[in-house]
């Protein structure tokens, strides 16, 4: 039969075969990329909140500090301003040079300028404890996140699992392809001899038409039908010879194969009854298989005729 066809889907179940097996290592590469990484990224993630936290709380001890600094500057900023008018009030009794009054202004700017020093200090630290705990809720994220790594592995198998029945359902399709690619080889079940043939080039055939009919010439017997009165002696196994009546002078010799279970009669379209009796018994016919032992190189053809002689007794 004609492969064209035929051969062109095994090309394409093969492709579909190799893209399955593509995707089965692929799947297979991402199963194992992901059994490494999920337990890296948790220890990471892990520990990037453990730094986070140690920052906020380094942050905050800062912010502490901070604020102390504000109440130590705001301490000294009253002290700078009591010794300041303390010396004012001296000046003003002639008590203190004017030297004096200039040392207690410079102190009373420094502790000014102190106090707005560690108030700036202490904002820094707020707004730093704030960058801090975004950070740690960034990191808390990511934990979160890398605690999902048992449903990435599961979801990893079960892509390897669908890769792997992907491969199993192309090969099969292959398999199929290979075997209807034998199928366009019609081979005989037997050597034999074609005897009429129905198809000829260019016609399209279907299983259920017939092509051509085949005898066998390497299984060859003969069917004899032997009167009721001849068989009751008749057993497998005993020697008989075959006369073609179309090759005269030439007697084959065979056996008996198997003796039919009932007569020809009943095997016909109309079977004969008789049971309400009859005035004229006629004889019925057995059939009897002889199996032909040596053909002498014969060609026997189906539907000849010929005499059989069992020999029964033996």
């Amino acid at each position: 039969l004609d492969r064209t066809d035929i051969a062109v889907r095994l090309d394409a179940a093969r492709a579909d075969l190799a893209a399955a097996r593509a995707q089965a290592e692929n799947a297979q590469a991402q199963l194992a990329l992901t059994r490494k990484s999920v337990g890296a990224n948790l220890s990471q993630a892990a520990g990037g909140v453990t730094e986070a936290s140690s920052g906020v709380s380094s942050l905050r001890a800062a912010r502490d500090q901070a604020r102390a600094d504000v109440v130590a500057a705001q301490a000294a900023l009253h002290l700078a301003e009591t010794e300041h008018k303390r010396a004012q009030d001296l000046f003003a009794a002639d008590a203190v040079t004017r030297a004096e009054i200039d040392r207690r202004q410079a102190a009373l700017d420094q502790a000014r300028a102190q106090l707005e020093q560690a108030r700036a200090r202490e904002e820094s630290a707020r707004a730093s404890i704030s960058s801090g705990q975004g950070a740690l809720q960034l990191a808390e994220g990511r934990r979160q996140a890398a605690q999902t790594g048992p449903e990435q592995l599961a979801a990893a198998q079960a892509q390897v699992a669908l890769a792997d029945s992907r491969v199993k359902q192309s090969e099969s399709a292959v398999r199929t392809a290979e075997l209807n690619l034998s199928y366009a080889t019609v081979r005989a079940p037997a050597a034999g001899v074609v005897s009429r043939r129905n198809v000829e080039v260019g016609q399209t055939v279907a299983p259920d038409r017939p092509l051509l009919a085949l005898v066998a010439t390497s299984d060859l017997w003969v069917v004899a039908n032997f009167k009721e009165t001849q068989v009751g002696e008749m057993r497998p196994g005993q020697p008989a010879e075959i006369d073609v009546d179309a090759f005269s002078g030439e007697t084959m010799s065979g056996h008996v194969e198997s003796i039919a279970g009932a007569t020809g009669a009943r095997f016909a379209l109309l079977p004969p009854d008789n049971a309400s009796g009859n005035f004229v018994k006629v004889v019925q016919r057995v059939p009897v298989l002889i199996r032909i032992d040596d053909a002498h190189s014969i060609a026997l053809r189906p539907g000849l005729s010929a005499d059989v002689t069992v020999t029964v007794g033996q």
